[in-house]
């Protein structure tokens, strides 16, 4: 008997609006935060859009609550 795979975990993906709500961060400083390393890489998901992992940002936002 074949064993079954388990299903892929789907991942949302969070466009820029929402990031900037989710983190309370603006635009400059998202862009400013992730290329210094600081802040999740966004996901290209055509020529001119991008956005984040969900996780990702959840992650990002529980690191900064356990550092403060």
């Amino acid at each position: 008997m074949a064993a079954k795979a388990a299903p892929a975990v789907p991942f949302r993906i969070v466009r820029l609006p929402e990031a900037v709500e989710m983190t309370g961060l603006s635009r400059g400083s998202l862009y400013r935060l992730m290329q210094k390393g600081a802040f999740p890489k966004s996901v290209k998901l055509s020529e001119r859009a991008v956005g984040w992992r969900e996780s990702d940002l959840n992650a990002w936002l529980n690191s900064r609550q356990n550092a403060a």
